[in-house]
């Protein structure tokens, strides 16, 4: 079973920067695409960037595209999410999973809180 640990939220004013990491069981990370998801309370869970196996190629959703960078280490099998210039709207609980097609097990998330 997949185990994904993501750390790295917290609590920040609109504006700042935050980095989120995410380390898996095994060497998973570096043989799938990659993504960071997010939810807030009350909707569905959404892709938020993916990345492909080797790193050059990469999507955002829209509300982030510009703010958001996702990278990957291979050699760490540690997958980032740097956020830059955050809104009140990124608040969620952050997860990292396969890109499109996630895996049934989540881990327990990153909560970023971001006030105005």
């Amino acid at each position: 079973q997949v185990q994904l640990v993501e750390s790295g939220g917290g609590l920040v004013q609109a504006g700042d920067s935050l980095r989120l990491s995410c380390v898996a069981s095994g060497s998973i990370l570096r043989v799938f695409p990659m993504a960071w998801y997010r939810q807030a309370p009350g909707t569905q869970r959404e892709l938020v960037a993916a990345i492909n196996i080797v790193g050059g190629s990469t999507k955002y959703a829209d509300s982030v595209k510009g703010r958001f960078t996702i990278s990957r280490d291979n050699a760490k099998n540690i997958l980032y999410l740097q956020m830059n210039s955050l809104k009140p709207e990124d608040t969620a609980a952050y997860y990292c999973n396969r890109a499109y097609e996630p895996w049934d097990s989540w881990g327990q998330g990153t909560q970023v809180t971001v006030s105005s």
